[in-house]
This record gives C-alpha cells, sequence and structure tokens, in this order.
C-alpha cells in the first residue's frame, strides 16, 4: 500500500463568520479543521469517516489539479479538508478521527499502476450526500487511471449487484477516473475485488490484441 502523507493540519477555534459561511459551514458551527495531504480519494473517505466519530460535518473538500507530484508549494498536495463543528473540541476529534483512517488507507499498486478500491462498510454524511444514498449505506470507492478506471468500472458494475451513484469521468483534477457503487456490504467487496483485478489486468497487458 502506498501511504498517504498528511502534508498540515490548523485549526480555528471560532473563524470569521463570513469565512465560515462562504466555505459552507451550517449555521452555529463556527469551529474549523483543516488538513491538507498527498492523496484526495483517501482524505475523502477520511473526512467521511470524522462524520461517524464527532458532531462535525466535513464542509470542504477540493482536488488540487495535476496531483500531489505537481503540488504548488511544499504543504498543498492534493487536496484540502475542512471540517466544522460546534466547538472546538468536536472538531479535535473528528480531525483525529479523521488523522487515524488516513493511517490505514492508501492506493494499491500493481505494475507501476495506482489505484484505490475501498469498501466503506456504513459511509458517514459526507460520503452519504456525495453518493446520494442514505447515511448509513455500504460504498465501494473505485478510482484508478483514466482508462484503468473505466475498464475496471465495468467489471465491477458487473460482478455484483450494486448501483452506480456517481461517476468520476476522467480526467479528474488528478487525472484519473473512477466511480463511487452502492449496494450491500458484501457487493460492494466483490465490486472492488472485480475492479482491482481489471486494473491488474490492463497493468499487466495494456495493449489488447
Amino acid at each position: 500500500m502506498i501511504p498517504v502523507k498528511v502534508l498540515a493540519v490548523r485549526y480555528l477555534a471560532n473563524a470569521s463568520p463570513a469565512l465560515a459561511r462562504g466555505l459552507g459551514a451550517p449555521e452555529g458551527y463556527p469551529s474549523l479543521g483543516m488538513l491538507t495531504t498527498d492523496c484526495d480519494d483517501a482524505t475523502y473517505i477520511a473526512l467521511d469517516a470524522a462524520t461517524k466519530a464527532a458532531d462535525v460535518e466535513a464542509v470542504y473538500g477540493r482536488s488540487f489539479y495535476a496531483g500531489a507530484a505537481n503540488a504548488s508549494t511544499p504543504h498543498a498536495g492534493e487536496v484540502i479538508g475542512i471540517l466544522a463543528g460546534a466547538t472546538p473540541g468536536a472538531v479535535r476529534s473528528g480531525m483525529e478521527a479523521a488523522l487515524a483512517a488516513l493511517g490505514r488507507l492508501g492506493f494499491e499498486d500493481v505494475g507501476g499502476v495506482p489505484y484505490l478500491a475501498h469498501t466503506v462498510a456504513s459511509v458517514g454524511s459526507y460520503l452519504a450526500k456525495e453518493a446520494g444514498i442514505p447515511r448509513g449505506s455500504a460504498l465501494a470507492y473505485l478510482i484508478a487511471p483514466p482508462l484503468e478506471g473505466m475498464y475496471a468500472l465495468d467489471a465491477a458494475l458487473k460482478a455484483a449487484d450494486v448501483k452506480l451513484c456517481k461517476l468520476y469521468a476522467p480526467p479528474s483534477e488528478t487525472n484519473f477516473g473512477g466511480g463511487l457503487l452502492s449496494g450491500s456490504q458484501s457487493a460492494c467487496a466483490a465490486a472492488c475485488g472485480a475492479f482491482a483485478g481489471a486494473v491488474a489486468e490492463v497493468a499487466g497487458k495494456p495493449i489488447e490484441s
């Protein structure tokens, strides 16, 4: 597994109301926690984990163009994520959960091709909104380079009783592609396995005869 590097973390105990509103924080959530890392998709999963561990909302998450290898500054990386909460303590608890999740997440590598095929057993508020599914649903989070991502996404959709909730058509900001699939936890796990197998197939034989 390719580990995720956390590049910067900062807290605002009582953010400017104008800034909080501009970032999408709900009324009564003036405390913010911000982080950057070198892996956007793992960070989005980690932000979702924060919403399950503490009374926080993931109010902002954006990928940066071209990916971490082309980051504009040493601590920018590939993504910024922002949590909002009613109290500084809630935000710190949420951030601790996100950081712990990042320690368990990362892309796999097969033949020099990185990919993410991760089953979220029970989504929090962030990924539920992103996928348009109820909180607590299972989700397959699938990402790979453009061709591999589309080829493997097709395999994942055919391998199990899952629904395509969101397509990340290539190129994304970081030049990848994939999607979010919903279904039972076992169906999502099967879809992830099919996705990984299809990525490995392309990595092993990129040009089909």
